[in-house]
């Protein structure tokens, strides 16, 4: 059996790599991939989390203010947010493009150290000033390493499972929301060997430079990228390797590849103006507008809602712990977005995610008692999680391999440019108009979302990279 399935792997060498990765059945060395590169993202998230569950021990600690007394005011707490994405703002416009010329695994390595560190000096921070700059820095290296992983997993993984692995990577992501939830709520009162408990916290955050150097390990090139620099041999060298450990794992016969299956474009066929062209230019303003609405549920509720919650006059304690429950909700999302992410279409379950964001945050704005909160709250979270589920795989399948990371890159830097300023949106809602008010800005923000990927997305379940963008 196995020398004639040796023959049809190497008949099929001629094949485009897309055709070879196409046929194949899901497996747990996909999984172990998918699981590896998600560790990556499960720093980013960690870091982007938890500004919410540190925010009261920043504030009580006198670094910053819960409210700011002019727009950029350094003292607010809507400046270290603020900072941080300004940073991957510019990670992800100005760096996003090292991702297509240098390759995925190269780049996730780089852009993890650099986090990392950023971090680690960030805890040891006395000013707001000094806090900012390298909060700034570390948001550089999220701003790169966050559409990396959505490139790196959508361009390794089957196009019939691409969107399950894709959930099951932020299903991973996602179980840092509760870890540092946890460990704010065990340390951010307290002081330990002289540091403020907020400051441990953000020391455990920059694990993740320990960590790069066993994870790099065995992680493969993108094969599709290989192939769209024209690096064909590398590319079918890879492909021979992923192959030969799925029949091992299986013990089955692959399916021939399909000869009708297109191969990635070359470099130089690839342009930053291709995005703004044909097929492009509509999901380029839908993705554009739905990134730079997301954030006002995703970060407008996640960043602030301890902050909201003291607001309301529940005690220091009382929020934390509060945050920390509604935050062991974060990984149902997922689950939500894995187990659907193949049986609805994509856009559905976003503009879905969005009208529960919407209607669930505005009670949220409104109950003052336990039970509604942790509910409210509960639900916000799950929808908001569920939609960062599907999302991170649409947007990296909608553009050609050529230009995936540098589009990819260019639409979700309008997340980043919202969320810039959404912390001071809030904070000035929150200081002169509480916190209903800051509900109808998330709610009519989702509104727009329901109505641009209503109207302009386009269904992707079950189509090939390469299709997609022809």
């Amino acid at each position: 059996m196995y020398l004639e399935q040796d023959a049809i792997v190497a008949g099929a060498t001629a094949a485009s790599v897309s055709a070879r990765l196409d046929r194949l059945p899901p497996t747990r060395y996909f999984r172990g991939l998918v699981a590896r590169i998600a560790i990556g993202g499960w720093f980013e998230f960690y870091e982007m989390f938890m500004a919410a569950y540190i925010s009261l021990g920043l504030i009580h600690s006198g670094l910053y203010r819960a409210t700011t007394s002019s727009m950029f005011d350094v003292h607010g707490f809507a400046s270290f947010l603020g900072s941080f994405f300004a940073g991957m703002f510019i990670g992800t416009v100005a760096l996003g493009g090292f991702t297509d010329r240098l390759g995925r695994r190269a780049v996730f390595t780089a852009a993890m150290l650099i986090y990392s560190i950023a971090t680690f000096v960030a805890a040891f921070q006395t000013t707001p000033i000094g806090m900012d700059i390298w909060r700034f820095v570390a948001g550089l290296g999220i701003g790169v390493q966050l559409i990396t992983v959505d490139t790196y997993i959508s361009e390794l993984t089957p196009s019939h499972t691409r969107g399950r692995y894709s959930a099951f990577s932020i299903l991973v992501i996602l179980t840092s929301v509760p870890t540092v939830a946890v460990l704010s709520y065990l340390l951010v009162p307290y002081t330990a060997l002289g540091l403020e408990g907020w400051r441990w916290v953000m020391i455990c955050g920059s694990a993740g430079a320990v960590l790069i150097w066993f994870m790099r390990r065995g992680l493969p090139e993108s094969p599709r990228w290989l192939e769209s620099k024209g690096r064909h041999a590398e590319a079918q060298t890879i492909v021979d390797d992923i192959e030969q450990r799925v029949i091992a794992e299986t013990g089955q016969k692959l399916p021939p590849p399909s000869a009708l299956a297109p191969r990635a474009s070359d470099e130089h066929t690839g342009s930053w103006s291709e995005i703004f062209k044909g097929r492009y230019l509509p999901r380029t303003i839908m993705l554009s507008c739905f990134n730079f609405f997301q954030t006002f549920g995703v970060y407008g509720f996640g960043a602030w809602v301890p902050v909201l919650l003291f607001t309301k006059g529940i005690t220091l304690t009382h929020s934390l712990l509060y945050t920390m429950v509604i935050a062991f909700t974060t990984p149902l999302g997922a689950l939500g977005a894995m187990y659907f992410a193949e049986r609805v279409q994509r856009k559905w379950q976003l503009v879905g995610s969005a009208v529960v964001v919407a209607v669930a945050g505005v009670l949220f704005g409104m109950v003052r008692d336990p039970l509604p909160i942790l509910l409210c709250g509960a639900a916000v979270t799950i929808a908001n999680n569920w939609l960062i589920g599907i999302f991170h795989t649409y947007q990296a399948e909608l553009y050609p391999t050529r230009i995936r990371a540098r589009a990819v890159g260019f639409v979700f830097s309008w997340s980043r440019v919202s969320s810039i300023f959404v912390g001071f949106w809030v904070a000035a809602l929150l200081k002169h108009s509480g916190v209903p008010a800051v509900f109808v800005l998330i709610s009519s923000a989702m509104l727009v979302i329901v109505v641009m990927v209503s109207a302009l997305g386009p269904r992707t379940n079950g189509v090939r990279l390469e299709e997609l963008s022809q």
